[in-house]
């Protein structure tokens, strides 16, 4: 259970971040930290339901070009995530695919560096 939590917050403030770093390119509709731990909820269960499905269906790109076809679901994923937390007002409003892209490639790495950096307390959760 703590290493769900933990995957939570480290997404919840993934995003916030990218839209913290993109602000003149994105539009949140609200920013409080509620909305971005609900946020991160919705991220979360789009990365667990949607996400393989997806890569299921551009397995072939993703071997054609070598894995960068995978910055490409993730900017879909950034970009969905908005607009599903926009339709119950929490989201945010994207500009242009290029604002989706970079937003998907920050919460990806800030998940990334924040996993790492607390990977001991969520292998304690397993033990």
């Amino acid at each position: 259970m703590t290493r769900f939590i933990l995957r939570w917050l480290i997404n919840a403030f993934a995003l916030y971040v990218a839209v913290l770093v993109l602000k003149d390119h994105i539009t949140p509709i609200d920013t409080n930290w509620l909305s971005f731990i609900w946020l991160a909820l919705i991220f979360g269960l789009l990365n667990a339901f949607l996400r393989p499905l997806i890569n299921i269906l551009t397995c072939l790109f993703n071997i054609l070009t070598l894995g960068l076809f995978t910055l490409i679901i993730n900017t879909f994923m950034f970009w969905l995530t908005g607009i599903i937390g926009a339709n119950f007002h929490i989201g945010f409003l994207v500009d242009d695919f290029w604002t989706a892209f970079w937003g998907g490639v920050i919460v990806s790495v800030v998940s990334m560096m924040l996993t790492m950096l607390l990977k001991d307390e969520m292998k304690r959760d397993n033990k």
